[in-house]
């Protein structure tokens, strides 16, 4: 495979590795089916239905993904698989798999019984390469309308429900196989050892997709690819920015600039501490103080999408500005990562709808002449800091809950005003302290505080107040991509609600967010 992928002015680095090719129909498991190859340390990728690329040697079987479309629908979609099917290990997934039995012979319609949540599995063929290890009565999670009620003549029975006859099959001939559950999700407890199968065994992949080996094949390629140029990097104190300066300054050295900006939108303290600590890492790191940039851009502004815009052209404006005070300097380094790149606009090219901007993902203006490099843009979350823990960085980085680009400008519902900035800034430092007092912040994968824009009526020492209420919002998570609130002991919110109300002056309410991830997204815009 190609070392680096080339989009207008961005360049991408990407393993040169054995893969497996997930093709998507649009499912909203598709994440999770690269995120359970990874976790086999088999590298894959996701495209489009419609824009398989060139199947190269590096490309060890294809996986299928489900659905929202009917295969009876004359607008679903109708993959070219004459370069795949029969010629390399190939999977269908729910869709895929009815789809590989309804266009090559097969017959698929509507489910005379619901086809949806926990079935248990029973195998006709418990010798099957796919299947083997895999216990009877295993729980999988079906996710379906239609249902294969006929399969071709060389198609054969491997596993079935009580409810759906063909839950897998195999074709004769081939090692090509069909499933009409999701072995990607929690919920199918066995789900792991059928797609190892497939990956380890069927398909012969080596799982050396390490994070030693990351580090090391994109430390070269960096070195091969900028060579004695410069690059300028926003640090922003997170996990990704940091994993990604430590590995361009891995591969380049002093040609790194690093910038971390004050954008009047960080946490308490965090600009003159994480400088700090960014220091003593060894990194070229230059502190820029641009608040008054980012509070006048956002003036007015009251719309999500439009502040998010605003604080996205800012950094743009500030990094051309100090770019031009470094000689020589030809590339942007950006910490972007997998999940960013999927809220943004659809990463795979399909039906996926854009939910919010991210300010790191977006093309540059053309006056801007840095071109940028994102070493990290196709890796989850979980597996930047597997790769930060192989650069040897600090725990206490690594450990640190995701804080959003955008900063406290997306946690101030409204308009953005330093006064907001500063009580949400004190209540959000008694929130994450107390988590950290009590044992908890471990536990939780990224917490916060929201500046709601009401008020309302409360008493205190005997007098009516009318101020602002906040919302607290703690979840776990693994990537961002799906999350559940934390179940956080109520003593605990009763004394951190105590705390804000008595020391934060503004606030006389304090509320708790019980939302998941879907329908709801972790930040509030």
């Amino acid at each position: 495979m190609k070392n680096r992928q080339k989009q207008s002015n961005r360049i991408i680095f990407v393993p040169m590795h054995e893969m497996i090719l997930i093709l998507d129909f649009g499912s909203q498991y598709t994440q999770l089916i690269a995120r359970r190859i990874r976790e086999q340390n088999v590298y894959c990728e996701i495209h489009p239905w419609n824009k398989i690329p060139e199947i190269g040697m590096n490309v060890k079987g294809v996986i299928l993904s489900g659905s929202p479309f009917s295969v009876r629908d004359k607008t679903s979609p109708r993959p070219d698989l004459s370069a795949i099917k029969g010629k390399m290990p190939l999977l269908g997934v729910c869709f895929g798999a009815q789809y590989l039995s309804h266009h090559f012979g097969g017959e698929v319609l509507p489910s005379n019984t619901r086809e949806y949540g926990r079935a248990h599995l029973t195998f006709v063929d418990e010798n099957n390469i796919l299947t083997k290890g895999m216990t009877t009565g295993s729980q999988v999670w079906m996710s379906h309308g239609d249902t294969i009620k006929k399969i071709p003549s060389n198609y054969k029975i491997i596993a079935s429900t009580h409810d759906v006859e063909v839950a897998g099959y195999a074709i004769e001939g081939e090692t090509t196989f069909g499933i009409q559950f999701h072995p990607e999700v929690y919920h199918s407890s066995e789900g792991a050892i059928l797609l190892k199968n497939f990956v380890r065994t069927i398909c012969g992949c080596a799982g050396d997709w390490t994070p030693d080996s990351f580090v090391d094949e994109t430390t070269k390629n960096l070195q091969v690819q900028l060579g004695d140029d410069k690059v300028i990097l926003g640090l922003s104190g997170g996990v990704d920015s940091s994993v990604a300066a430590v590995l361009l300054h891995k591969a380049i050295g002093s040609n790194l600039h690093c910038i971390f900006v004050d954008n009047g939108l960080l946490r308490k303290n965090e600009y003159a501490s994480v400088l700090e600590s960014y220091q003593g890492m060894g990194l070229n790191v230059k502190g820029v103080n641009a608040a008054d940039k980012f509070y006048e851009a956002l003036k007015g502004l009251t719309d999500p999408e439009l502040k998010r815009k605003a604080i996205g052209k800012v950094f743009v404006d500030v990094f051309d500005e100090e770019s031009k005070k470094v000689e020589g300097a030809k590339w942007l380094g950006q910490g972007t990562i997998y999940p960013d790149v999927i809220e943004s606009v659809s990463a795979t090219g399909g039906p996926s709808q854009t939910i919010k901007s991210h300010h790191n993902v977006g093309g540059l203006p053309d006056y801007m002449k840095l071109q940028v490099v994102e070493p990290l843009r196709l890796l989850f979350k979980d597996e930047v800091r597997r790769i930060g823990r192989s650069l040897q960085i600090d725990e206490r980085i690594l450990g640190r809950h995701p804080f959003p680009g955008p900063g406290l400008g997306i946690r101030i519902l409204g308009e953005v005003t330093e006064e907001k900035v500063r009580i949400l800034q004190e209540v959000d430092a008694l929130f994450i302290d107390g988590l950290k007092e009590d044992g908890l912040y471990n536990d939780v994968w990224q917490a916060g505080a929201i500046f709601l824009p009401i008020q309302s009526v409360g008493v205190m020492g005997d007098e009516r107040t009318y101020e602002n209420a906040v919302a607290l919002r703690a979840v776990t998570s693994t990537d961002g991509m799906t999350a559940d609130w934390c179940h956080l002991p109520y003593e605990f919110l009763a004394k951190i609600s105590n705390r804000i109300i008595n020391q934060v002056r503004g606030i006389n309410r304090v509320t708790y967010d019980i939302s998941s991830k879907p329908p709801a997204t972790i930040e509030w815009e």
